[in-house]
């Protein structure tokens, strides 16, 4: 009986590992798109969100398979309930991306007001989070999802320079204005993809120890 938990267990982790990479493809292809101001690769990025959202659904059913046929003790416990929570937030990742891909179609053809440094940093950050964050998981290594929930930091601090950049761009220019909205809103879920795979580590946290970050 435990054998084949392990290997469900085995399957559970590659569908995550599958799962993150799917959302690290899917912003890596909302920034090209959004740099390059390149419509159709927008359009790829937004129709990703299916795939993503069907794989959430795959390891949902097996976690709940995991439930109900293997009678977990209480570590095993904890790692599907971590599973179930960190899809919930790899999902939303998902999502943004997909929302960064919408506001790039409605960006298109239009030159940028400013240079995209700094949202390509915040992006390079956050994928380095994610990858992270379902690496701690599978190898229940607790020190890297801390290393992670540390690192959001960075991305915070990046987004306080794009907004603050932003600001001054509408003082100084009204006529800005309705772009400058939309690239601060392109930082936004940046900064909201650092948070969730900051709670992606947290989960990791509370799957190895049982405790919730304060």
């Amino acid at each position: 009986m435990r054998d084949k938990y392990e290997m469900q267990l085995r399957k559970l982790h590659a569908e995550m590992i599958e799962m993150g990479t799917m959302i690290e493809q899917a912003i890596e292809t909302a920034i090209k798109a959004l740099v390059a101001q390149d419509t159709e690769l927008a359009k790829k990025a937004i129709e990703a969100d299916d795939a993503i959202d069907h794989q959430e659904r795959e390891i949902e059913n097996l976690c709940l398979k995991l439930f109900l046929t293997q009678q977990p003790v209480a570590g095993d416990m904890r790692n599907i309930s971590a599973a179930l929570k960190m899809i919930t937030d790899m999902e939303r990742i998902g999502d943004h991306a997909s929302d960064i891909s919408e506001l790039t179609l409605r960006m298109a053809g239009t030159p940028y007001i400013k240079k995209l440094e700094h949202i390509q940093q915040m992006a390079k950050e956050t994928i380095v989070m994610l990858v992270s964050s379902i690496e701690a998981y599978v190898n229940a290594d607790e020190k890297k999802a801390k290393s992670v929930i540390e690192h959001d930091d960075v991305v915070d601090d990046l987004f306080d320079k794009v907004k603050n950049e932003l600001i001054t761009m509408i003082h100084e220019n009204p006529d800005d204005g309705e772009q400058a909205c939309d690239l601060l809103m392109v930082a936004k879920y940046l900064e909201r993809i650092g948070d969730h795979a900051t709670n992606i580590s947290e989960w990791v946290h509370f799957s190895i120890t049982g405790e919730h970050v304060d």
